[in-house]
């Protein structure tokens, strides 16, 4: 049974994280800075939109890796 039991806890923290992209999905449209933060390449050609946000994509790695390292510490 002890399987079931940290199973059950791992199923847990997946939730909580899902629930927290969800609620920051929700709510990055209140944050006018998330997307254009610098490292954001956008480029607009005749036919199409080219948009990479790596420093978006940088600080979101960081936020989740500081999260889940101190969630791991418990």
């Amino acid at each position: 049974m002890e399987g079931f039991s940290s199973f059950g806890k791992i199923l847990i923290i997946i939730g909580a994280v899902i629930v927290i992209v969800g609620v920051v999905l929700v709510f990055s449209a209140k944050i006018p800075w998330l997307g254009r933060l610098p490292g954001d390449f956008s480029y607009k050609g005749k036919n199409f939109t080219f948009y990479f946000p790596l420093g978006t994509s940088i600080l979101i790695s960081i936020v989740l890796t500081l999260t889940l390292w101190l969630i791991s510490k418990r």
